[in-house]
């Protein structure tokens, strides 16, 4: 019965198109979990399951948080926290809440069949993670270093975009307290 496997896909797929059809980042963020989430759900359904645990720790969890870290360090100012809220309605979280659910259901079905030795299995011994450390850090030494170099590369160039000028930040504390005080002045005067 392989209905799971094609369901956690079908669920990928989705949530990766609204990643990159969705036009505000940390939208496309919440999506990108969903697939990563379902990805793991596909690895633990073809009985890999370090890799499914792989992917829940490093890219479902730290690696998403650097990206939502790097998103707050844009620093897009006040302007945009107006706009935000104007799309923060049930719509955004309907279809990663959705998704989700679904792969609850997958994964709890899963677990009450509880048959788990007639998981089709990809290999024929299971990698521990000691095997997969030893060789990540003697083998592939140097892809890993290089992905690290990476990852620090793109988060200098990242903060160095969303740097702002000191003139445009004081202009934005400026407006704020003139929104600020305009707010004061009506809530007095209706008060």
């Amino acid at each position: 019965m392989m209905w799971p496997f094609y369901l956690m896909a079908l669920v990928a797929i989705i949530s990766t198109i609204r990643v990159i059809t969705n036009s505000n980042p940390v939208h496309a963020l919440l999506s990108l979990i969903v697939s990563l989430l379902a990805v793991a759900g596909i690895f633990f359904i073809v009985g890999a399951p370090f890799a499914g645990a792989l992917e829940i720790i490093v890219y479902a969890g730290a690696i998403m948080v650097l990206f939502v870290f790097v998103v707050m360090m844009l620093n897009l100012g006040s302007h945009t926290v107006l706009q935000e809220k104007s799309w923060l309605t049930s719509e955004t979280w309907a279809w990663p809440a959705a998704l989700s659910i679904v792969i609850a259901v997958v994964l709890v079905w899963m677990i009450c069949k509880g048959d788990t030795h007639n998981l089709p299995l990809m290999g024929q011994e299971v990698i521990g993670p000691k095997a997969v450390g030893t060789a990540l850090f003697t083998r592939y030494l140097l892809l890993v270093e290089v992905a690290a170099m990476l990852l620090l590369a793109a988060l200098v160039a990242a903060y160095h975009l969303g740097k702002r000028d000191p003139f445009e930040e004081q202009q934005d504390i400026a407006q704020s307290n003139t929104n600020r005080n305009v707010i004061a002045g009506k809530e007095k005067e209706q008060g």
